[in-house]
């Protein structure tokens, strides 16, 4: 069996003496590994590190194996990720977010969506924003997405202000002030289908919260799993 797709490296462990064992994010394929023969070699180790774009030939006798991979690079960022904390942090806090997904499960949204993300790394502020909707999207991926398009009170769809802890759905600003104190903040920027505003400092630390909070109370605690430590370290980084 064989098959070919574009894909973005996530990381890597060794096997044996010279070969490593990748796993990538594929554009059609979703989340997959495969063993590259020699990966820890001065020739290849280099375009197998997390964040760079590669091109991946997997083959394998039959459908349920590992398989070896065949890599080979388009587009190199892992310097220029690993040149900054914010760039470091939020390629490993992807990796974790996509580890929460079956492998093999095809996501094409959201291989744009990491693609995307890892193209701006070097804007602090831009990586905060995407990386938040990145988190909706993964939400949205395991079953768990939030109505930010109406309000659950008034079905109005302007002023959205209020995201409620227990239903994932939003609320006017109207609506939604009597239980201020007991909702999340939605930053505007998330209810910007075009992306025509842009993010402020107050907006990101509001989409961190929020999507924190619904991926601690249906992924992280219900599986017994930590938050990945990098996102609070990338969250340290885009406060500085």
């Amino acid at each position: 069996m064989q098959w070919q797709d574009e894909a973005i490296v996530l990381g890597g462990r060794r096997q044996g003496e010279s070969n490593v064992v990748l796993e990538v994010m594929t554009r059609e394929r979703g989340r997959c590994l495969g063993l590259v023969r020699g990966g820890r070699s001065a020739r290849n180790a280099p375009k197998l590190q997390p964040g760079n774009g590669v091109e991946v030939t997997w083959r394998a006798r039959l459908d349920e194996h590992l398989g070896t991979f065949g890599v080979e690079p388009t587009k190199s960022r892992a310097a220029d990720l690993m040149a900054s904390a914010t760039g470091l942090n939020a390629v490993q806090t992807l990796a974790a977010h996509l580890r929460l997904l079956a492998e093999r499960e095809p996501h094409t949204e959201l291989f744009a969506a990491l693609e995307t993300v890892l193209d701006h790394a070097a804007s602090p502020m831009e990586t905060g924003g995407l990386l938040v909707r990145f988190e909706l999207l993964v939400l949205d991926a395991l079953g768990f997405g939030l109505d930010l398009t109406t309000c659950a009170l008034t079905e109005v769809r302007s002023d959205l202000a209020f995201v409620s802890p227990k239903t994932g759905r939003a609320a006017s600003r109207l609506a939604g002030a009597p239980w201020a104190d007991r909702l999340l903040a939605l930053p505007p920027f998330l209810t910007d289908e075009l992306g025509h505003r842009p993010a402020s400092a107050d907006d990101i630390r509001a989409g961190f919260r929020l999507t924190g909070h619904f991926l601690a109370a249906h992924v992280w605690t219900p599986r017994g799993v930590a938050p990945p430590p990098t996102r609070d370290a990338l969250i340290a980084a885009l406060e500085r």
